[in-house]
Formats: C-alpha cells, sequence, structure tokens
C-alpha cells in the first residue's frame, strides 16, 4: 500500500514507523520547514507508551532525553514560606512508570527513526483531497494518489478541517490557555520546577541538564474564549502580559523575556469531541482525531498508542482499511473517552478557581508526595483516575499474543 501521513510530530512519525515495518511506502508530509529541533514544553510518556517505544527501539534515546523532574517548590500569596514537594513521587500515584521529556526532543528521536525509510516532505502541505479515490494534491509537490491517508497533524488539523469541515464543529474549550517560552539558564533548576500559583492562574518555569534553556509554562482561567488571532504572536504575548503581570516579581522578570525569546507557543486548551475519525481512505490519529486537551489529558501517550494500534488494524485487517478503521475506534474509544474525563477534571484542579483550591492544590500535592504511595492512591481522587486510565490500557502485539502484559 502507499500509505501518506500528514504531521510530523509525534503520531505522524510513530505511525509511519510501524506501517512502513508492515512493508509498505509511506510518506509524511509535513509544513514545517524541517525537523522539530528547539522550542516545545513537557510532556508525559505513561507505561503503554513507553512500551510501544521499547518496541520500536528508541527508549534509550528517550530515556537519554528525559528532564527528570524530582521537585517542585510552590509559591503563592499568603504562604509564610514557599512548598516543597516531591514530584516524582507524586507522579508515581497517578500512573506505575513515567517519563517526562521535551515534546521536540522525543519528535526528533521518532523522525530520526523512521528516516531511513519513509519519506518526508518538509515545507509542504496537503490543499485538497479525495477520500473516495485517495487522490491528493500539495502546495508545493506534484499531485499523487495514496491508498490510506492518516491526518497526523495536531489539534488544528488541516487533514481534518478537509475531511469534515471547521474545528469549532468538534472542539469544546475547557475554559483555560496554556502558552509556553525559552527563557535563559540562570535559575539553576535542574530536575525542579519552580511553580507561583494564584486564583486562576499558574506559572512555572523548568530546564534539564541537557537543555541549554528553561521553559516558562503559563496557564490561565477565562471565563469565555478570548478572541484573537491563532497566528498574531505580538497580540498573543500582551494577551499573556495581561494576564500574569504583577503575579509575582519572579514572573514578571520571565515576561520581560517574551520581547527575546526564539520560542513562544500560544493555545486554548480545547478537547475533541468526535467519536468517529475516518472517512473512506482517509483517517485521524492522534491530537487531529481525539485531543482530550493539551497538559490535562495525557495527549501524548495517546497519541503514540494510537499511531500503533491503527498501524496493527492496519497490518491485522489485511489492508482492508475501512475494517481496519473500525477496529482502531472500537479499540481506542474507550480510552479516548477516559482521556476527556481526565482532562476536564484535571483542568478543574490544576488552575485553582478560589483560595481555597490553591491552598488545597499546593499543601495537597506536598502531601501525596510524602505519602506512602497505597496512601497517597486514597487522598489523591484525581489520581486514582488517571492511575486506572494509564495502567488499564492493554496492548495487542499485532504479531503474537492478543495483548502485551
Amino acid at each position: 500500500m502507499r500509505v501518506l501521513i500528514s504531521g510530523a510530530s509525534i503520531a505522524g512519525p510513530t505511525a509511519a514507523y510501524w506501517v512502513c515495518r508492515a512493508g509498505h511506502s509511506v510518506t509524511v508530509v509535513e509544513q514545517a520547514p524541517g525537523p522539530r529541533t528547539a522550542g516545545g514544553h513537557a510532556v508525559d510518556l505513561f507505561s503503554p507508551a513507553l512500551k510501544i517505544l521499547d518496541q520500536m527501539g528508541v527508549l534509550p534515546g528517550v530515556l537519554a532525553k528525559e528532564t527528570g523532574t524530582t521537585s517542585g517548590t510552590f509559591f503563592a500569596p499568603g504562604l509564610k514560606r514557599p512548598v516543597e514537594a516531591d514530584i516524582e513521587r507524586f507522579v508515581h500515584t497517578i500512573a506505575e512508570r513515567h517519563v517526562e521529556i521535551m515534546r521536540d526532543d522525543l519528535s526528533a528521536i521518532l523522525t530520526a527513526a523512521t528516516s531511513n525509510d519513509v519519506e518526508y516532505l518538509f515545507g509542504d502541505s496537503i490543499t485538497v483531497l479525495s477520500p473516495d479515490t485517495g487522490e491528493v494534491s500539495f502546495k508545493h509537490v506534484p499531485p499523487r494518489t495514496f491508498d490510506v491517508i492518516i491526518g497526523a497533524d495536531g489539534l488544528h488539523s488541516n487533514v481534518r478541517r478537509l475531511l469534515f469541515g471547521p474545528e469549532e464543529q468538534f472542539s469544546s474549550f475547557l475554559g483555560a490557555y496554556l502558552a509556553v517560552f525559552s527563557l535563559p539558564k540562570i535559575l539553576g533548576l535542574d530536575r525542579r520546577i519552580l511553580a507561583y500559583l494564584d486564583v486562576g492562574r499558574l506559572a512555572a518555569t523548568y530546564s534539564a541538564r541537557h537543555l541549554h534553556d528553561a521553559r516558562a509554562l503559563f496557564l490561565f482561567r477565562t471565563e469565555r474564549p478570548l478572541a484573537y488571532d491563532r497566528h498574531d504572536v505580538p497580540g498573543q504575548k500582551n494577551l499573556l502580559r495581561d494576564a500574569f503581570t504583577g503575579l509575582n516579581a519572579e514572573v514578571d522578570r520571565w515576561l520581560e523575556e517574551l520581547e527575546h525569546t526564539d520560542a513562544f507557543y500560544f493555545d486554548a486548551i480545547t478537547q475533541l469531541s468526535l467519536d468517529t475519525w475516518s472517512r473512506g481512505r482517509v483517517t485521524l490519529v492522534g491530537d487531529a482525531g481525539y485531543c482530550p486537551g493539551a497538559v490535562v489529558g495525557g495527549s501524548t501517550s495517546l497519541a503514540i498508542v494510537g499511531a500503533y494500534v491503527l498501524a496493527g488494524e492496519l497490518a491485522q485487517a489485511g489492508n482492508d482499511y475501512a475494517r481496519a478503521f473500525s477496529a482502531t475506534e472500537r479499540e481506542m474509544l474507550p480510552y479516548v473517552r477516559g482521556s476527556r474525563s481526565l482532562a476536564r477534571h484535571t483542568a478543574r484542579i490544576l488552575i485553582p478557581a478560589n483560595r481555597a483550591q490553591v491552598w488545597t492544590l499546593i499543601h495537597g500535592t506536598r502531601l501525596i508526595s510524602h505519602l506512602p504511595p497505597v496512601l497517597a492512591r486514597a487522598a489523591a481522587g484525581f489520581s486514582n483516575q488517571g492511575l486506572r486510565l494509564a495502567d488499564s490500557m492493554k496492548l495487542k502485539d499485532y504479531n503474537g499474543p492478543p495483548a502485551l502484559e
């Protein structure tokens, strides 16, 4: 089969690896001019995704690039002194196994793992596609015909728009915004996160030994979606300043770096509500099809699992794409729905709506991080939900027994 994948971030290269391994010809088209090498924010990989990465042979490279965050220091109005928490122990209440890595480090590892076997078309994008015939027109290269087309091009998917229509039909605003940008590495935050909380907003910075810079991460609540142009970066920076100026003198210094940063990301935390991701020869995977909500819903691990399942079902279906797409949706939908529920719950907790919630978040994190694991899981209701979701996923071995235990 000739397979086209749109998107070279996480789900795209993962799907490319497994589809190519099944003996198919794979082309990946990516609008960025080259592989992602800078910027991005930290993402979480849980047990199912780590099993898949291990099978791909890239887990050693992933572990070499993990951020290794083990502790956190939290500040908030009214606290006499900052609160220290053991982040590593806290995370282990959420899932049995976990690795944090910068998104663009992971993307680079996955792209490199497929570069010798997959055709990459960087600096290009799909302009027209036919789900019935597989005919595709591109912005730059001549038209081609494919047997299967996979949209792995993220929350604002071009393939999904061409296939199903405008994004607004399927997205739900979770009441918050996320911004990330790079800072000079001047605070010595190796393996530690520094966070400032207030009602409706959280600002944090972190780094890792292998990074040449640090990242500043901002989350803030709004009652309604903000009116702004998604391509207007200066306007987005102004919105961020308006939301955080005055939170703390240290945070104000971070905001000064907005004029100089070489990497900036700003977006609403939104969730997609599609329960079918396919039409004709075209299907969606990862955030393009079922984004549960950036930062709050485990979307990176879900994207890796979804790509693996899609490729496996294509192989098991004897390349009957319609059968494979249906099987993928049956396999993935319970976890997608669980991730949506987790994301809505986490978004409410992570960005406190009042002073009491600020206090609960900070001291609850500290308490849970110091309790024995069994007691910690009992104390953290929302963590139990995450634990069940991550550790209950059983992955099929598409070349062997029914499940990877």
